[in-house]
Parts: structure tokens; C-alpha cells; sequence
């Protein structure tokens, strides 16, 4: 097979503008693709979010695999979560997932999954990419095409694996956003049954994402913030549009930094944790054991979690994995275990002060999918020129410089929108803003 030279695959599967980017052959073909690369046999579980586009994709990726001889299972409008659990729990060969995460309702993409829950690798990525590209896929005959059917059953076992999981004091107050997507009729459930009193907010399923941008930053989450201070809750809970994400807000209406929160989450885990390199210097400053770091993406962070056999791990955007119930990224137990914490340790506000926190700025600059690969081409030439007290340069994933004064900032292309996104944090909040600087100035420089 010749080699691919354009991606398919981002950070997070594939992603893009429907209609243009993604459409319902590119979903037939990678159907097609994905059976030949099962070799023309087992079952695949397909779920989709809320987008208005899903069905569609549904139906042509589900034809793609039953023409290759696949069968189907369908579970439905479901959040990601349980895609990668019901792949594992049904001893399905693989799991799709139909969703553009947090990205607005125009984007729609494909995402999968492994038999143990956990999504698929670079390598395996590229592997579709190659039969996707030289059309080596193949219809069955008419006697052997796939069987479809239909799961309801398996989001109920879910839903009391994860109440099962933890252990929340009767009577917490929470406020959960949904953002309309995924997680709307699961997630509040879970916390209901979880012990907890819950208010939601949207929580009706709607694929134009009337009440919020499905992103959880605290420019979409405003009337999340308001909430919990009007209604005297204990915890707020934000989830992106296929609840792999959770965000949280304290008490006092406090969107929870990012870093912090995935920080105080990862040091109630004994032994190692996993990762990312745009996480900031609190995480070596408050895990047990050691902080392994990997290129951004969850499946990285699965990928090391098992190597390393390490105990937790999670990006600083809200995407954690939990290893002792599944290698998917979850935000419904993600936000489950942090209600869990609050309710036994007190106010999140107090908890979040413990953790060691640092000016920390995260800048993004539109950038065209093919000028990215031009202005990141010379960027460490480019970086390193600039600075004269660098201590360590990592080009895991982007470039990121660490200086003498443990300063550290990263630069890296987005695998998912198109943006050059900039990630710095600094002891000191003018040595921030002056790094900060420097980089969008060289990259306004060559776009």
C-alpha cells in the first residue's frame, strides 16, 4: 500500500465541517474500511450524539460495515462514554461513535474504539487511513452481509455500574449542564441516583446546541456559574457535546481551573498518573507518584496509562480516564467522583486552594489546516532563538521550552479545529504575559 499523505485522523478522530469535510460516503467508506481492516467479520457497536446530522452518518456508517460483512449493534443517542463501555461489556470487535465533541453544530466527525473501551491508536488510525485511500475494502455477497440489531439494555447496566463506583453523601446539591448534547438524559440520572439533588440545565436533547456552545470554558458557562450561587449548590458540572468532558464550578460560581481540578482529582490515586504536555507544573507538586506526560489526546494518555500500568490520567481540558471501570474518557464519573470528593472533603472552593496555582494563559490563533504545517515546520528554530535561558526543549507534541526559572510554554498545532494554540505558565504573571507575547508575534510572523 502507498503511504497516506493527507490525515484523515486529528488528535480525536475524525473531525470536520459537514458537508465539505465530512459527509455521508466519507462515513460509508470509513465503515468499509474499518470492516476490511477487521477482516470482514465480528460486531461493531455504533452510537451517535445529538447533532442534527447524526442519523445520517449513522445509517451510512452502518451500511458500510453491513455490506463488509460486519454486524451492527446500534445503542443509539448516547454519550461517548458509554460507546467505549459497551464495546467492552458486549465483546464487540469495535465501537464507533458519531460526534464532533465540543465542537460547534456545523462539525460532525468519527471516533473508534478498541474491544477493551479504549480508542484507537495513531497506528490503527493510519492503518484505515491506507485501505480508506487505496478503496481496498470489499463487498460480501448478498448471504453474507452483516446482522443489525438494537441494544437498549446496555445503557441501564451502566448507569448502576457507575452509581455502584462511588459513594456521595445524601443530599449533595448539584447543578448539571449538558449543553444539550449527549450526556442530557444519562447524566442527570446518574447523579440522581447517585444520592445527589440535582438541577439541570440544558438537559433537552438538541442538536443546534440552543442554551450553550457545546465547549465548557467559562465564556459558555456563565448561566452554570449564576446558577449555583442562586441556588446555594454545593457543585456545578459542565459537560462538551458527548460527555467524554467535565468541567466543574464551586460554590461561589468559580469556573475550577482546569489544571487545578484535574490536580486535586489526580492526587486521591495512589501510584503513577498520566498526562499531557500542556498541563502545568501543579500536577508535579501534588500527585503521589510520578507525572508521566504524552502528546495531547486521550489516546496517548490510555496508551501510557497501560504501559505504565499508572492509576489515573487525564488532559487539562476535563477529558479524564479511570482505568478501573473503563479506557474510555469519561465526564459523567469524572463529575460522579469529584461530587464524591466534595461531599466527604468539603467546599471545592477550599479544596482547589490547596493546590499550588500559577499564572497560566492559553492563547489560540486561527490557522488554516495547511498553514499550520508551514508555520510549525521552523518553530522551534524559531522559539529558541527568541529565549535565552531555555533548560529543556521537548518536541513530543508541538515544541515546548522550559526555562530557568520554571517557566514553561507550548506550542502546538490543534488536532481538531483550526487554530496554532499557545499554552505557557510562569511563577510570575508579567513573565507570563511577555512569553505569551513573544510566541504570538512569531507566529502572526509566518502564517
Amino acid at each position: 500500500m502507498s503511504r497516506v499523505a493527507k490525515k484523515l485522523f486529528g488528535t480525536s478522530g475524525i473531525r470536520g465541517k459537514i458537508g465539505s469535510e465530512v459527509t455521508c460516503e466519507l462515513a460509508l467508506n470509513v465503515g468499509k474500511s474499518l470492516a476490511y481492516y477487521l477482516e470482514n467479520t465480528g460486531t461493531v457497536v455504533v452510537g451517535y450524539d445529538t447533532r442534527t446530522t447524526n442519523k445520517m452518518l449513522d445509517e451510512a456508517i452502518t451500511a458500510g460495515l453491513l455490506e463488509s460483512g460486519v454486524n451492527v449493534v446500534k445503542i443509539g443517542m448516547v454519550p461517548t462514554p458509554l460507546v467505549g463501555y459497551a464495546t467492552e461489556k458486549l465483546d464487540a470487535d469495535a465501537g464507533i461513535m458519531l460526534t464532533a465533541s465540543h465542537n460547534p453544530s456545523q462539525y460532525n466527525g468519527i471516533k473508534l474504539w478498541n474491544k477493551n473501551g479504549m480508542a484507537y491508536t495513531s497506528a490503527q488510525e493510519m492503518a484505515i487511513e491506507e485501505i480508506y485511500a487505496n478503496k481496498s475494502y470489499i463487498s460480501v455477497p448478498w448471504d453474507k452481509v452483516g446482522k443489525l440489531s438494537v441494544n437498549e439494555e446496555i445503557k441501564g447496566k451502566y448507569i448502576d455500574d457507575l452509581v455502584d463506583l462511588v459513594d456521595i453523601k445524601e443530599g449533595l446539591k448539584v447543578v448539571i449542564d449538558c449543553a444539550s448534547g449527549a450526556g442530557s438524559e444519562i447524566s442527570p440520572l446518574v447523579f440522581r441516583k447517585a444520592g445527589c439533588e440535582v438541577t439541570t440545565l440544558n438537559s433537552q436533547p438538541d442538536g443546534f446546541f440552543p442554551g450553550r456552545n457545546p465547549e465548557p470554558n467559562a465564556e459558555n458557562l456563565q448561566t452554570l456559574m449564576k446558577t449555583v450561587v442562586a441556588i446555594g449548590a454545593d457543585l456545578g458540572i459542565a459537560h462538551d457535546g458527548d460527555a467524554d468532558r467535565m468541567i466543574t464550578v464551586d460554590e461561589k460560581g468559580e469556573i475550577s481551573p482546569f489544571d487545578s481540578l484535574l490536580a486535586l482529582m489526580s492526587k486521591e490515586f495512589d501510584g503513577d498518573i498520566v498526562t499531557t504536555v500542556d498541563a502545568g507544573l501543579c500536577m508535579d507538586e501534588s500527585v503521589k507518584g510520578e507525572v508521566i506526560r504524552t502528546p495531547v489526546g486521550d489516546v496517548n494518555v490510555a496508551e501510557a496509562i497501560i504501559e505504565k500500568d499508572a492509576s489515573f490520567g487525564g488532559e487539562p481540558s476535563g477529558t479524564w480516564l479511570h482505568p478501573d471501570f473503563c479506557m474510555c474518557p469519561d465526564g459523567i464519573l469524572s463529575g460522579l467522583r469529584m461530587a464524591e470528593l466534595v461531599s466527604h472533603n468539603g467546599k471545592l472552593s477550599q479544596l482547589l486552594d490547596e493546590i499550588p496555582s500559577y499564572p497560566n494563559i492559553r492563547e489560540k490563533i486561527i490557522c488554516s489546516k495547511q498553514a499550520k504545517i508551514k508555520v510549525m515546520e521552523n518553530m522551534e528554530e524559531l522559539l529558541t532563538a527568541e529565549f535565552d535561558d531555555i533548560v529543556d526543549v521537548n518536541s513530543l507534541d508541538g515544541v515546548r521550552l522550559t526555562f530557568s526559572d520554571d517557566s514553561w510554554v507550548l506550542v502546538r498545532p490543534s488536532g481538531t479545529e483550526d487554530y496554532i494554540r499557545i499554552t505557557l505558565e510562569s511563577r510570575d504573571e508579567k513573565r507570563a504575559e511577555e512569553i505569551k507575547e513573544i510566541c504570538v508575534k512569531i507566529i502572526n510572523e509566518n502564517l
